[in-house]
């Protein structure tokens, strides 16, 4: 175990000093991935651990996103505190949609949740007094690339963290018996609604903090592109292609993924989404149990949940 420990801090050395050596494109390219990271280890904190598998994860990005966008044109608040109430309210959106959302099972909840991130987009897209519309909104350009890294960092950091105390803990236990037979986890005493929700709105909470320092850093949001379907894509395609249920699976799959995608973009501009989307069927058709699995199979990783 010494040697994974002395690994993953080499590496979470190695990132943050990429702000000090690295070029700008580095970076913003290592920011992305980061993000992604976030989200894809957000996402599997409710679908990896419990099997609710959620098309609409880019609602919590993009909520936090707004919320940040408008505390800070509307409301006048300092960017930190933005980022805050980004995560509160994409929390506390978690919480309203997953109430209901929740009860519903299977294909019903991911078409569901895919239906609220649409409701969501065209309620912000109409609200054009308060959100910009569909023109967008601007915020204050400001030159915070190297702020923005460190706090994506931070907030991917905080995901894989809570995703192994989770992991470690009973309550992990339970997420997991729910996903393999709710009915059974129910019949032996599991609170398995109150789990769910708290699961998601945890889930929720991170993707938000993203969503908003995403805007900060950006210094423009649109409904197209923080409510966009193809964040939700990229966060299920990196935890299956790392490994679901598991606490480094999405942050494996979001450095492969990343690396790869910006690779195709480079050599294939023209046609890099379409080999994403080859790609991630790749994933699916072969690597179920993802790169987690392969690596515990050849003896690189031991074989617990807590990886």
């Amino acid at each position: 175990m010494r040697i994974y420990t002395g690994f993953i801090g080499a590496v979470a050395v190695a990132i943050a000093l990429v702000p000090v050596f690295g070029s700008n494109y580095t970076k913003t390219f290592v920011l992305q991935a980061l993000m992604s990271c976030a989200l894809a280890a957000s996402w599997n904190l409710i679908s990896g651990f419990t099997g609710y598998v959620s098309f609409g994860h880019s609602a919590f990005f993009g909520i936090g996103a707004y919320a940040t966008g408008i505390a800070i044109v509307r409301g006048g608040l300092p960017a930190p505190l933005a980022i805050i109430v980004a995560g509160i309210s994409s929390a506390t959106a978690g919480l309203l949609f997953g109430y209901p959302a929740l009860r519903l099972r299977g294909p019903y909840f991911a078409v569901g949740m895919l239906g609220v991130a649409e409701a969501i987009r065209v309620g912000v897209t109409v609200a054009e007094p308060l959100t910009g519309g569909g023109k967008g909104l601007v915020l204050v350009p400001e030159d915070v690339l190297t702020v923005s890294y460190y706090a994506m960092f931070a907030v991917a950091i905080a995901t894989v963290l809570v995703t192994y105390r989770v992991a470690t803990l009973p309550v992990g236990l339970r997420l997991l018996a729910i996903r393999e037979d709710e009915v059974a986890a129910e019949l032996n005493g599991i609170q398995t609604t109150r789990l769910k929700i708290g699961a998601f709105a945890i889930s929720a909470l991170f993707a938000g903090l993203a969503g908003g320092i995403y805007a900060w850093q950006m210094s423009y949001i649109d409904p197209g592109t923080v409510f966009a379907g193809s964040l939700t894509v990229r966060a299920i395609a990196m935890t299956m292609l790392g490994g679901q249920g598991t606490v480094f699976g999405p942050v494996i799959g979001s450095v492969v993924l990343s690396g790869i995608s910006e690779a195709l973009w480079a050599r294939f501009p023209f046609l890099h989404t379409a080999l994403s989307g080859v790609l991630i069927i790749a994933i699916v058709l072969f690597l179920p149990g993802g790169i987690t699995q392969i690596l515990q199979d050849r003896g690189w990783l031991p074989r617990s949940r807590r990886l």
